[in-house]
């Protein structure tokens, strides 16, 4: 296990960017006094193997250029920067520009990362990849990566997202993967983690855990972040390109942080550029039914690195919320934890109730149905404009605001159904899955 920083670990970063310095490639194993290392001692070897083939292949040219070619003629990145020009009437007229991970292969971000952690993998000599997923785009995105390289794949599911995403589990088993059902615990994305954990314990001499978010123990954080880098590079240099100007405010989900901390890092080191991680405020923070981990949480160590969680008063951590299973997670990220606490980005929670409506909004004004997960970075940047249209309702127009569309919501038109009533319950929950009830 890595040694514990103390309280004051580590503000080197915070002090370089207020001087002018940068935020950008922070290392690990620490982001101020959130990470680490907090692992059984059975999983440390492979912890260490894993960091040392990423810190190899990041220099290696071949490796790069491997990424490069996926990226492009398998992904078909870049992924493009789209002006919705009517959704933006009602965020108070800003100009809102959508970053279209959605049309990514396999329909989210998640490709962007599990081709790099699938190449690792090899070059390690695993035949075996694990995975946890909750809206399934992990899973999905993981046994298209396992398919392409030959590699034997096993999801871990909890079996109320398994009940909430029955065609993504279909998907994966198209793709040849085994789902595992997980249920223990609330039967959501905190308990396929452990279990998945618990599997890579017991296999770990063949099997590589290819973790979907940028938590976890050290390297996971700073490595899945650099997978996702792309996002955010390409995000600058598209809107550079277009409006030949940086934005006003850059805006993503964040349940773990993969997107967000993708999207962000290309504009961490530009202080014009405000930005904003929003969070599943589920019934309402005021309900104890949400997962708004940084507004609510405290630090505390979950999955094997130290940052905000939700937790009670003894220290365990308690369920989380959200119509959404991929933010359905009482963690986050470590880098994202340091970013709050440094007030680099501003993280604020959205309910279920608005997230839907951004949801049937960006459906109604653009012709784009969206994952639910990013609705709710659509939602907030509703908000974001129309805070701007109120301090001056004439120069807002001019302002730009970039939102991370994540993924799309094919996976979530029977949950959209339901609430919208466009089905009764009993047609709706067919359609969520017989194969989610068999499961």
């Amino acid at each position: 296990m890595a040694d514990a920083p103390s309280g004051n670990a580590d503000n080197k970063a915070a002090d370089a960017f207020l001087a002018g310095g940068s935020l950008r490639h922070a290392p690990g194993p620490y982001f101020g006094s959130y990470g680490g290392r907090w692992m059984p001692e059975s999983l440390i070897a492979a912890l260490d193997e894993l960091e040392e083939t990423f810190e190899k292949a990041k220099d290696d040219p071949d490796f790069r250029a491997q990424i490069a070619d996926l990226n492009k003629n398998y992904s078909g990145r870049p992924s493009l920067l789209t002006e919705a020009k009517r959704f933006s009437e009602h965020a108070g007229g800003v100009r809102v520009f959508l970053k279209r991970e959605d049309l990514n292969h396999t329909g989210s971000h998640k490709i962007n990362n599990v081709l790099g952690q699938a190449l690792l993998a090899k070059r390690m000599g695993k035949t075996r990849v694990i995975a946890e997923t909750g809206a399934g785009q992990h899973g999905v995105a993981s046994a298209t990566a396992a398919a392409l390289m030959g590699l034997e794949c096993v999801v871990y599911m909890g079996a109320e997202d398994c009940r909430r995403q029955a065609l993504n589990v279909a998907r994966m088993e198209l793709l040849g993967a085994t789902v595992i059902p997980v249920t223990s615990g609330s039967q959501t994305l905190k308990d396929a983690i452990n279990d998945a954990l618990r599997d890579w314990v017991a296999n770990v001499h063949n099997t590589h855990y290819l973790l979907g978010t940028a938590a976890g123990a050290h390297p996971f954080p700073a490595m899945v972040r650099y997978f996702h880098e792309v996002i955010g590079e390409e995000a600058r240099a598209q809107i550079l390109e277009q409006e030949g100007r940086l934005p006003d405010a850059v805006c993503a989900c964040i349940g773990g942080g993969s997107n967000a901390i993708g999207i962000f890092h290309g504009f961490l080191d530009d202080p014009s550029v405000k930005i904003y991680g929003f969070e599943a405020g589920g019934d309402g923070v005021d309900t104890g039914r949400h997962a708004a981990t940084i507004t609510l949480g405290k630090p505390g160590v979950l999955h094997g690195a130290r940052s905000y969680l939700m937790q009670d008063d003894d220290g365990q951590t308690i369920e989380s919320h959200s119509i959404s299973a991929g933010l359905d997670y009482p963690g986050v990220g470590p880098e994202h934890s340091y970013l709050a606490d440094i007030g680099r980005v501003n993280y604020e929670p959205i309910t279920d109730s608005e997230a839907m409506e951004a949801f049937r909004l960006l459906c109604r004004t653009e012709g784009i149905i969206p994952a639910i997960e990013s609705s709710h970075a659509l939602a907030g940047a509703i908000k974001v404009g129309q805070r701007l249209a109120a301090e001056d309702a004439v120069a807002a127009r001019d302002k730009i605001v970039i939102v991370n569309l994540s993924g799309r919501g094919d996976k979530d038109v029977a949950t959209a159904a339901e609430w919208f009533n466009l089905l009764d319950k009993d047609s709706a929950e067919s359609e969520i899955g017989k194969e989610g009830e068999q499961l």
